[in-house]
């Protein structure tokens, strides 16, 4: 089997992979990926007991016990270029042999769940509820770097979307990934769902007017007036879309959960985001310790 080259698989001096600086053995099968770092102790706390604690940069590992199931919790940052290493890396460490620098003949599929703090871009989605992304639409075009397949419903969804919102040649090109279905089953009772895009970022990218004109003014309106079928577009953040389309070509299993902290429509935001956070936080530990 070929050998990846050295700059293609950067490792550290102990064979940790280079950004998160993690060993295979350092890692669950099953991931929280938070955003903020601090975040990754919010989660940890719950553990009965925690094995490992890391962190690199912005990311931060811990991995731990909740009422017998090993679980990771590692942040990721903020942004899809983060994703795009985190999923990278946790994916080497499960299917290539670092020592061999070889793809394994057996392959691994992680499950990868996201915890997250979103703006709802509906007005029946309140401040405070949960919402879990059925599908994640990208609108900053990493996955455009790799060959994502869709099937025939992801296809008629992300082409339907682009012609509500061409680029004019300005824009990266929208894609579209669904989420795991099994994680679906287990996880999202009683959540709202639907379709999260992910932004490129936190301002302009997200209709946000400050000391400048955005290019695209309609924005908010534009993703908050789609819809294809049942499917309409619920949320936005920053990280989901990589996150499902990353996780679909490396057969992984990924979904999305947040904790809706404004309502763009009705201009609302959250006066207990601490309360609603720690809440959803449990309510996805109980569930995961079940998988």
């Amino acid at each position: 089997m070929n050998k990846i080259p050295e700059s293609e698989l950067i490792l550290n001096s102990d064979n940790s992979v280079y950004h998160l600086n993690l060993l295979p053995h350092e890692i669950a099968d099953t991931i929280i990926n938070v955003g903020d770092p601090d975040r990754v102790a919010l989660v940890s706390k719950f553990f009965q007991s925690i094995e490992v604690k890391k962190q690199k940069r912005e990311f931060v590992t811990h991995t731990g016990v909740y009422k017998g199931k090993r679980i990771t919790v590692l942040s990721t940052g903020i942004g899809t270029d983060n994703i795009d290493i985190v999923y990278n890396e946790l994916d080497a460490l499960v299917n290539i042999d670092l020592e061999k620098r070889t793809i394994k003949d057996k392959l691994s599929s992680l499950n990868l769940i996201r915890i997250g703090t979103s703006g709802s871009l509906q007005k029946d989605i309140p401040v405070d509820s949960f919402v879990f992304s059925k599908f994640g639409l990208g609108l900053d075009g990493l996955l455009n770097f790799y060959k994502l397949p869709n099937d025939a419903e992801e296809k008629t969804i992300v082409e339907a979307f682009r012609l509500h919102y061409p680029n004019e040649g300005i824009l990266s090109l929208p894609y579209l990934a669904r989420c795991s279905s099994k994680l679906e089953d287990k996880l999202s009772e009683g959540m709202f769902k639907g379709i999260t895009a992910s932004c490129s970022g936190f301002y302009a990218p997200q209709g946000r007017i400050l000391r400048y004109e955005l290019a695209r003014p309609n924005f908010i309106d534009t993703l908050h007036s789609f819809s294809n079928g049942t499917n309409r577009i619920t949320n936005f953040e920053m990280e989901t879309g990589a996150m499902y389309g990353l996780a679909k070509i490396l057969g992984h299993h990924c979904c999305s959960i947040n904790a809706i902290v404004a309502n763009r429509i009705t201009n609302e935001h959250t006066h207990k985001g601490e309360e609603t956070m720690n809440r959803m936080i449990e309510t996805v530990l109980d569930r995961i310790a079940l998988l």
